[in-house]
């Protein structure tokens, strides 16, 4: 066995260990580089072309100096900082994350590297040939292709083309050895999937300037000035320890996003409770508390007025309420889940009582729908099962048996990990960022590198990477809690194993009327196990697929005209028998769901009275959306 599986590939494989020396010799050359001739010169030797003029190099000497400038200032600012801090940013924390999944892992046999070794030079004289040839066709037509590499530059250049199809070759190699090593269970191999997947990713040739022909293209172009733009861009967000993905500057809460008038009603230690003015004469009886995971920000349920699902519930004639949850802080190191159970309790309590109606409607999304079913067992056991009209869940988990690649961060050094980076009593929310965004690397992470740190390009203003980015902060005790008893125990379902309040959480004993969407694509979420939840709960459920993932899935409006759902036997044996007898519909799954909670009570009143929040007599808060949304 042995102890890193980085280690013994790279030994099997030693043109990928070459590959991974070549990468290692750009970075350190990008330091060298930083010199007008040396910042011309490289560009220039690698694109091709005449030499650059003499009046060329004063613009050539300003990029140089201002990268160097930059970069100088940058590194005596954090020095000055208090030794011990550690971005949440951090590529070798990352790096130590993703090579931290596996402990033990088998190597791969020596037929597996002889093979590789005869498909490299496979490779290699074929890509030799087509060039040889002449032929344009042959060139534009080699045999692996990514969207990474899909620019002509490419493939115009020998150099180029034969290391991109060499890296597409050893990513297909190392995620094939993967799948057929010998010896390792279900688990870890999924694991050891996702941690060469990540190391893959990293290792790309249009991750670094010396290895992307486009970036350098791009660099004699602008005379280096993309290169200071971008040194900028990661400047900053090495200052901040995140990512940036979208323009910061380009949207405002209360204004062009989390729009929708309203007032906070309540406002307690844990969350804001704000309630939505009403946009009709008339609204259904019961009223929709709406329940958004903690681990974000609520107003991706009120984004842009186009897109915004709370306010498409409003138009509708619903009353709606959301709970904003608190960014946790040092105030909040004892905060369990418990706490999160009793919040849901207190606001449908409080709905209840404002509004003088025997129960309400509720929408739990991803892990606020987790702890919505628990809530429903509680209230079950207590005989308060009546609170609760009809429970709706987004994308939301309650059998974690197949809850797909995040259960690659909850083995134990990963919790251990975590509780490291807990030290008041919080995670950072920018550590669970960079774990969302490591699912999805590629995407993610490495095309905003390419885009926004080597091309130098300026972020775009979108309103759903803005959200993703504008991170909370998570109570460690509930997070540890979580991840151990939920994700990797997966005592949810076990009657009884768990409890909250003092008492014992049994999910057979929820008859609430249950509405379950899954998205077909989400890999936060996934399909299979969102399924799950109809083998454990007891009343009548709708299940309904939705077409793309964990976010556009769920914030699909009907005026978008875009992707598709299904329905189909909600009581089938699994959701390969849902999928094979489903009924696939255009567009978006809204008005399905509306028909269905119309169809639990479609008793109307009038909007008056206090189903105006901050009318006469009316004791308020403050405006939505509120304070505690806009916590950082």
């Amino acid at each position: 066995m042995a102890d890193n599986p980085f280690d013994s590939w790279t030994k099997q494989a030693e043109p990928f260990r070459a590959f991974f020396d070549m990468q290692g010799e750009a970075m350190r050359e990008m330091v060298r580089m930083v010199t007008p001739e040396g910042l011309a010169g490289l560009a220039q030797g690698a694109v091709g072309g005449n030499k650059f003029k003499p009046e060329d190099l004063e613009e050539w000497a300003g990029a140089a100096t201002e990268l160097q400038s930059m970069w100088l200032d940058f590194a005596a600012e954090k020095a000055k900082e208090a030794a011990g801090k550690t971005s949440a940013f951090d590529p070798a924390q990352l790096m130590l994350m993703t090579q931290s999944l596996a402990k033990q892992v088998p190597t791969f046999p020596a037929e597996a590297a002889q093979k590789f070794a005869g498909d490299a030079m496979a490779v290699w004289q074929s890509a030799f040939a087509r060039f040889a040839s002449g032929d344009e066709a042959d060139t534009n037509d080699l045999p692996r292709k990514d969207r990474r590499f899909a620019d002509p530059a490419w493939r115009e250049n020998p150099a180029f083309a034969l290391l991109h199809q060499t890296y597409l070759m050893l990513a297909e190699y190392f995620t094939r050895a993967v799948q057929e090593v010998e010896g390792i269970d279900k688990s870890k191999r999924q694991q050891l999937e996702f941690a060469v997947n990540s190391l893959v990713e990293a290792m790309s040739p249009d991750n670094f300037l010396l290895t992307n022909p486009v970036v350098l293209k791009r660099t004699m172009e602008t005379k280096g000035q993309n290169l200071v733009r971008g040194m900028q861009h990661l400047i900053n967000d090495l200052r901040r320890g995140q990512l940036t993905h979208t323009d910061s500057d380009a949207f405002t809460l209360g204004e062009n996003l989390a729009a929708t008038p309203g007032k906070v009603i309540l406002e307690t230690p844990m969350f804001q409770l704000i309630q939505y003015s009403p946009a009709t004469d008339e609204v259904l009886e019961i009223p929709l508390v709406i329940f958004p995971p903690w681990i974000n920000r609520f107003y991706i349920l009120d984004l842009t007025p186009k897109k915004s699902f709370i306010k498409w519930a409003v138009d509708q004639g619903i009353t709606v309420f959301v709970v904003s949850w608190k960014s946790a802080d040092a105030s909040m190191k004892d905060v369990v889940w418990d706490d999160y159970i009793r919040a849901q309790i207190e606001a449908i309590d409080h709905v209840c009582n404002r509004l003088k109606v025997p129960s309400t409607h509720t929408i739990g999304y991803c892990v606020a729908g987790t702890t919505l079913a628990a809530t429903l067992a509680v209230l079950a056991r207590r005989g308060e099962a009546g609170k609760v009209k009809s429970a709706t869940f987004f994308t939301a988990q309650v059998d974690f048996e197949k809850s797909g690649e995040l259960k690659h961060f909850i083995d134990d050094g990963q919790l251990e990990m975590i509780g490291a980076l807990s030290k008041d009593g919080y995670l950072d929310g920018r550590y669970l960022a960079a774990t969302f965004n490591s699912l999805r690397g590629k995407d993610l992470i490495w095309n905003y590198v390419v885009n926004n740190y080597l091309l130098g390009e300026d972020y775009p203003a979108f309103d759903l990477l803005h959200w993703n980015g504008d991170v909370t902060n998570l109570p460690s005790k509930w997070h540890g809690d979580y991840l151990r008893d939920l994700y990797r125990d997966n005592k949810l379902v076990v009657p009884d194993a768990l409890s909250a309040d003092g008492t014992p959480i049994d999910l057979t004993r929820v008859e609430t009327p249950c509405y379950i969407q899954a998205g077909k694509e989400d890999h936060i979420a996934p399909a299979e196990s969102v399924w799950r939840a109809t083998l454990h709960f007891k009343g009548p459920i709708t299940f309904l697929l939705a077409g793309s993932g964990h976010i556009a899935g769920v914030v699909n409006p009907p005026a978008a005209n875009k992707y598709q759902y299904w329905t189909g036997d909600s009581e089938a044996g699994s959701l390969k028998e849902f999928v094979e007898g489903a009924v696939e519909h255009p567009g978006s799954w809204w008005p399905h769901w509306l028909h269905w909670l119309e169809g639990q009570d479609s008793k109307k009143v009038p909007a008056k009275g206090l189903r105006k929040p901050g009318g006469k007599g009316d004791s308020v808060v403050e405006d939505a959306p509120g304070s505690y949304v806009k916590t950082r």
